[in-house]
């Protein structure tokens, strides 16, 4: 795709296109830990955490390889989709802009993460080495390129609840689809 537009030129693939792709190299990270991860940890989590609901332990240790993989690729339409959105409008796209700001403070909650558990946490391996790197280097692009928007508190907050948001309705999207059962308070 040719764009007459400097900024645009100036962007490119590699920093709109580029989300995806370090995304991809992100959750390959997770599709490959998360089931055993948890199944391994949660014990000793639970321990550790006396103060967090058992809902949360019990939904965690509920959810299945398979419904993890197909939350993964519902969750892949949505970064695809904020991805060719900053492709078609050379980085300008809120909906872009937004998901790259969430994309790197994602990465920065799973390096808590795994401060909180004292170690190895899905994610926390290829955080500091693609997701917030590649999220510094993109927001760094698009100011050179001057189509960075002001990113304000506000914005950060937004940006991690649709993310979380986004994340709910995968796993949702995921358990209708193969079936698997919400784990339910007792």
């Amino acid at each position: 795709m040719t764009n007459s537009s400097s900024d645009e030129q100036a962007v490119g693939g590699a920093v709109t296109l580029g989300l995806l792709a370090a995304w991809a190299l992100h959750d390959l990270e997770e599709l490959a830990t998360v089931p055993g991860w948890w199944r391994r940890n949660l014990p000793a989590l639970r321990e550790r955490y006396p103060a967090v609901p058992e809902a949360v332990w019990r939904q965690a240790g509920a959810v299945e390889g398979r419904e993890f993989a197909v939350a993964v690729g519902a969750m892949a339409a949505v970064v695809a989709s904020a991805a060719v959105a900053g492709r078609l409008t050379g980085g300008r796209s809120a909906a872009y802009q937004t998901a790259l700001d969430a994309f790197g403070l994602h990465g920065l909650v799973h390096l808590a993460q795994a401060g909180l558990a004292r170690g190895y946490t899905p994610g926390s391996a290829t955080s500091p080495l693609v997701v917030v790197p590649f999220t510094l280097w993109a927001r760094h692009r698009l100011r050179r390129a001057g189509v960075l928007r002001a990113t304000r508190p506000r914005d950060l907050a937004v940006g991690l609840g649709l993310a979380g948001a986004a994340t709910v309705g995968a796993h949702a999207v995921a358990r209708r689809l193969t079936g698997a059962t919400a784990a339910r308070p007792r």
